[in-house]
């Protein structure tokens, strides 16, 4: 846990899954979340009516839809705010690593407190350097299906070290499965099909460089 007191930087870890579809976005990224797709505006490559079936399309996505993490109508709020979070933050459980802190000096002798003491003291720094995952959904357009995402960020709002100088960054990722509507050819020449393309999303944030 001094990890968290002092700067060991943490690599992010990269996202498993690749994506074999050219001029397709997003692609697993290092970078989370994944920023705006910047779409073609020409409402001819938009998916029609016949093509938004949600009876079709919810069997060719098939055990990938995740009610957890896709919605297909406008959802409701996903968590709390970045103000309740940091509020909230001394909440969770201890990690063991914590919980074997002995306190004091690297160098020096232990320090000798009470257990109500010591138990406050780790209560509060598990609280400074938690660093929650923040849920927010977002509406991918309608050139995804499911529509809605629900992405996650680190809390980032304040420094989470002593001193003062590391925040909350992604060091874990999943991946959910969306259909992409894809279109090839030009004008009337082209063909559009539903195919499946990976989203990666944080799903953890820890205290770093």
């Amino acid at each position: 846990i001094r990890a968290l007191l002092l700067c060991s930087c943490l690599g992010l870890l990269r996202p498993g899954g690749g994506q074999p579809f050219l001029r397709l976005r997003p692609s697993p990224s290092d970078n989370l979340p994944v920023k705006d797709i910047v779409e073609h505006p020409d409402p001819e490559y938009d998916p029609k009516e016949q093509d938004l079936d949600e009876r079709t399309l919810r069997k060719k996505l098939g055990s990938h839809f995740d009610p957890g993490f896709m919605a297909v109508a406008v959802p409701g709020p996903a968590n709390a705010s970045g103000a309740e979070a940091a509020a909230g933050r001394g909440r969770a459980a201890l990690p063991a690593e914590l919980r074997r802190l002995e306190l004091g000096p690297p160098q020096g002798p232990r320090l000798k407190v009470g257990k109500k003491a010591r138990r406050k003291v780790l209560q509060w720094l598990w609280a400074y350097t938690y660093c929650p995952v923040l849920y927010t959904w977002k509406d991918l357009g309608v050139r995804f299906w499911p529509r809605y995402i629900k992405e996650g960020n680190c809390f980032a709002e304040k420094s989470c070290s002593l001193p003062e100088g590391m925040f909350c960054k992604p060091v874990k990722s999943v991946t959910k499965t969306f259909l992409r509507w894809h279109c090839q050819g030009w004008s009337s020449q082209k063909y559009c099909t539903w195919i499946p393309v990976q989203y990666p999303l944080i799903s953890e944030c820890k205290c770093s460089c």
